[in-house]
């Protein structure tokens, strides 16, 4: 290997080309050598850049990233630094203005049980700051994301009565914020809210129900910020709206002030919407098994008598089935203090299984008492006359015992004047003699007692014309 004296470097370079000839080899081995190790130092750096960024080249010396810089120029062109944004626009004098428009997406769920209901929807804020008007020549507007929002004054629209809200930030949040060379701005936000809805359930499930979503203003009351509807009726607009229990008749935009003792007047918005539900849902739940339990209690009617574990089991069977029926509506509902249209339903058919069940005791007893008495008369002895039946068993039975078997008494003067005697006497009656007339609903009650099979052949007629009238009555009023 090669060396050089240092006192070669001592001399002066030449300056002339026949010079620059001279140069020692060494010093031309010195600079070659130089150069080969810078670049092979830069090689070294490029093989780590490309490590590191998966075989790219690493441009950031070399070019600033063009989003970024766009970002700066947006920034600046919005002036974005030089106004504070906490302040709503033109603080100090009127009210802004700020318009509402609203698309529902959808209702996503109505609860009854937690009286509320769950709705998608796209709402939309219009304004003007003059704080973000900017100059273009082709008047063209700007659209950003959530990123810029956070940057800026927006209005603080809540919804009144919400229990949960939240924005949608797949993939990112849904928020688009679009700015107008003359300062108008275009705010929307994609949002699910649940809120409260006051349902009256005197009718259910033959029930309409009228619920409203509303919005305001929480900071500012109606000398700082005046909400309105940006198109008036328009403002409002729907999908295809389908839901399982209920069908969307009509929605409505309204407006209203809303006064809180301690801050003032807020501007509030109303989305009303009115809800009727499907009654055949319930039909095929509850009032046809309701319908078809009566009508089973009734077969027991054409059931003998006698049977008492048929009529018995029968009896307790609907009884139980009614019972399930009403805790089950009654679990889905909220526990309200008032009738509710199906428990009036429920309940009286309730009420015609449970007769039902009386009727066939009240049958089972008359029988019991009816055989009771043909067993007692079937053990008196034939020389036993009516009187010493009657005291028998508290009854004058003259068309039960044979005459014919007891031989004629012979008239006798003694006897003739006895018959006169009572014959006088009964017709005609001292003064002051009252008669006594027989009881119908006693004389009838006694003869239902000792015919009680006609107690099943009345309720074969009566129970379904009650029951007839009942649901005549009931679904004229509610239906």
């Amino acid at each position: 290997m090669l060396t050089c004296a240092l006192s070669a470097w001592d001399h002066s370079l030449p300056t002339t080309p026949t010079d620059r000839r001279k140069i020692p080899s060494c010093v031309k081995l010195n600079s070659n050598h130089f150069s080969s190790k810078r670049r092979h130092k830069e090689l070294e750096l490029g093989d780590v850049n490309k490590q590191k960024h998966g075989g790219r080249v690493d441009l950031k010396m070399k070019k600033l990233d063009s989003t970024k810089s766009l970002l700066i120029k947006s920034e600046q062109l919005l002036r974005i630094e030089d106004h504070d944004f906490a302040m709503r626009p033109g603080f100090g004098g009127s009210a802004i203005p700020v318009g509402i428009d609203v698309q529902v997406e959808s209702v996503d769920s109505i609860s009854e049980v937690n009286m509320d209901f769950t709705m998608t929807l796209y709402l939309r804020h219009y304004w003007q700051d003059d704080r973000l008007a900017f100059p273009s020549s082709n008047n063209k507007s700007r659209t950003f994301d959530a990123r810029l929002v956070k940057k800026i004054w927006v209005p603080d629209v809540f919804f009144v009565h919400s229990k949960r809200s939240f924005i949608h930030d797949t993939t990112m949040e849904n928020i688009m914020l679009r700015v107008f060379p003359d300062g108008n701005i275009l705010y929307s936000v994609r949002i699910t809210v649940t809120a409260l809805c006051s349902m009256d359930f005197s009718s259910f499930p033959l029930d309409t129900q009228n619920c409203s979503l509303e919005l305001e203003s929480y900071a500012y009351n109606e000398n700082d910020l005046m909400l309105y509807w940006q198109n008036g009726n328009d403002s409002l607009r729907t999908d295809e709206i389908v839901l399982s229990q209920f069908f969307v008749e009509d929605f409505q935009p309204s407006f209203g002030l809303a006064f809180y003792s301690s801050t003032g007047w807020y501007n509030r918005l109303y989305i009303n919407f009115i809800l009727r539900r499907h009654i055949f849902f319930f039909m095929l739940q509850t009032y046809f098994p309701t319908m078809l339990m009566v009508m089973l209690s009734w077969v027991s009617f054409w059931i003998d008598r006698r049977a008492v574990p048929a009529r018995v089991s029968l009896g307790i069977t609907t009884v139980l089935t009614m019972s399930t029926i009403i805790t089950g509506v009654s679990s889905s509902m909220p526990q309200v203090s008032y009738v509710k249209a199906v428990d009036i339903y429920l309940w009286a058919s309730f009420l015609f299984v449970f007769l039902s069940v009386i009727e066939y005791a009240a049958v089972n007893y008359f029988t019991t008492v009816e055989e009771m008495k043909k067993l007692k008369r079937a053990q008196i002895p034939a020389s036993y006359d009516a009187t010493q039946a009657m005291a028998f068993d508290g009854c004058f039975h003259d068309n039960d015992i044979d005459l014919t078997s007891f031989p004629e008494a012979s008239s006798t003067p003694n006897t003739e004047r006895n018959t006169q005697s009572r014959n006088s006497t009964v017709s005609a009656p001292t003064e002051g003699t009252r008669l006594r007339r027989r009881n119908p609903l006693k004389h009838n009650l006694s003869f239902i007692m000792s015919n009680s099979y006609m107690i099943d052949s009345y309720s074969r007629v009566l129970f379904p014309l009650a029951y007839l009238l009942f649901n005549i009555i009931y679904w004229s009023l509610y239906a």
